[in-house]
């Protein structure tokens, strides 16, 4: 038996395109320019799938979706728009659209969806939705191609508890995902607790995240809740997990494998109702293989991978981020704009520091300058003080001193205005400490009495090395040449 489509748009070149797609797919189509004749049809019970654009000559369909919803809540609606704003698929996915696809979209992917739909005999009533309106700030910007598979997934995710992990270059905006999944989730009524692995010493990193006991060690003086405690009914973030120490990762494993865990110092199993969202810049294969990350946890976060494009990857979105930092001036700035050109300019430019980088800009821009415009000239001198830093994006290899000189350069501007935290000189040297070791235990197939004399220590500053980095050692046999 056919099934019959009802096709909403007011674009008529839209409505023949697909009507003619879907026809020839063995549809029939029952298409229209206003939303009157499509609610005219749905009152009446017919259709099997109703595909709409959301602004329509005579209103938007997210103001009768809510009708259909509660009229015909089997019948799924797939939702278009040239929009394109994070917002716009949340709004969509909070009004029950089985399916948000921003315009342009592709065809085939069209009768995909469409496909999907008619091929899910029944759908389970979803939960009631909010019933106030968003909030009119987007913790997200940017309509490019790259932008809309990131709003897609979220929301997708918002009414589950999955666990999310999300990768990406630093300055990417890892953290506003992580606030959005939660704030738009079904837990935004609980508290969003964030954690830096990278800002916090290696032997704390325990007591932070499970809390302690009274005289568990030196210096507790008292009880003292952790992360996991503090973010109990809500979001735990755990920021650059790349760089948890191994022994607190296996701590976390037991956590999401039991859904319990104990304080440092403590006995009585304390039960955990938290949503993990997990983010690092870094490679967590190659930590894998260098034996500085678990294999086991890395699959428990990596339940729903979220890559974070760099801000190269979207300079369509440039423009739409200027502005949205122009508006978040501090009240009684003077007004300023960005001539085109100069966004131009910002377009053709690498961003090795993405979004943050772009941001630090804006703000440089918007304080240093008293031209109510700002010009491509300036713009231009900006980005080329910019390049010349340790920073800038560099030019074919460079020696160990300079990665880290310029390594230590992105740290200080990702934090700027501010400092960076406390340990900054044993986080470096951590970093370039616990790969070099690793990668020589590797080349010495993991025999130890050879990699200590590559690295030139005692062999046991070597096994202290070890277990403070918590590295795993793989012996493998290695033909000799």
């Amino acid at each position: 038996m056919s099934h019959t489509v009802l096709l909403a748009d007011d674009d008529a070149a839209i409505r023949m395109v697909l009507n003619q797609a879907l026809t020839r797919a063995g549809y029939e189509v029952r298409p229209t320019g206003n939303l009157s004749t499509m609610w005219n049809w749905v009152s009446r019970g017919e259709g099997d799938l109703l595909i709409t654009d959301v602004a329509m000559p005579d209103g938007s369909a997210f103001e009768i979706m809510p009708k259909i919803r509660k009229l015909r809540p089997d019948l799924p609606i797939v939702v278009m728009s040239a929009q394109n704003t994070f917002m716009t698929a949340i709004r969509a996915n909070e009004l029950g659209a089985y399916e948000y696809l921003p315009k342009p979209f592709d065809i085939t992917e069209v009768l995909s969806v469409v496909a999907r739909a008619l091929a899910e005999v029944s759908r389970p009533s979803r939960d009631e939705r909010r019933a106030e309106e968003p909030g009119e700030a987007m913790p997200l910007v940017g309509r490019s191609a790259a932008m809309q598979d990131i709003y897609r997934a979220l929301a997708r995710l918002m009414q589950t508890d999955l666990t999310v992990m999300i990768t990406g270059e630093s300055g990417t905006g890892k953290e506003l995902v992580a606030r959005a999944l939660h704030d738009f989730g079904k837990r935004r009524n609980g508290p969003f607790v964030a954690i830096n692995m990278a800002a916090i010493p290696r032997d704390l990193i325990e007591a932070e995240l499970f809390g302690h006991e009274k005289g568990a060690f030196t210096g507790a003086t008292a009880r003292s809740s952790g992360r996991f405690e503090q973010a109990e009914g809500g979001t735990l973030f755990l920021d650059e997990i790349g760089d948890m120490p191994m022994e607190a990762q296996t701590r976390l494993l037991r956590v999401l494998q039991a859904g319990e865990y104990t304080m440092v110092g403590g006995r009585t199993p304390i039960r955990s109702n938290v949503r993990i969202v997990a983010a690092t810049h870094r490679d967590l294969g190659q930590l894998i293989r260098q034996g500085l990350f678990r294999e086991d946890l890395f699959y428990r976060l990596n339940v729903v991978p979220i890559r974070l494009p760099p801000l190269r990857e979207r300079v369509d979105d440039i423009g739409d981020l200027v502005q949205h930092f122009l508006r978040a001036a501090p009240p009684g700035a003077e007004a300023k704009t960005i001539a085109p050109e100069a966004i131009r300019v910002m377009q053709a430019y690498s961003w090795p520091g993405n979004v943050r980088e772009l941001e630090n800009l804006v703000r440089r821009l918007s304080a240093l300058y008293a031209d109510e415009v700002i010009s491509a000239e300036i713009v231009q001198n900006e980005l080329a003080i910019a390049d010349r830093s340790p920073a800038g994006p560099a030019a074919g290899a460079v020696d160990l001193s300079t990665a880290v000189e310029a390594h230590l350069a992105q740290v200080l501007r990702e934090h700027a205005p501010d400092l960076p935290p406390a340990g900054l000189y044993q986080r470096v040297l951590d970093r370039v400490e616990a790969p070099l070791i690793a990668m020589v235990l590797n080349a010495c197939g993991g025999n130890q009495i050879r990699a200590a004399d590559v690295l030139g220590v005692n062999r046991n500053t070597l096994r202290k090395k070890i277990r403070s980095h918590g590295i795993e050692i793989v012996r493998q046999s290695r033909r000799q040449g």
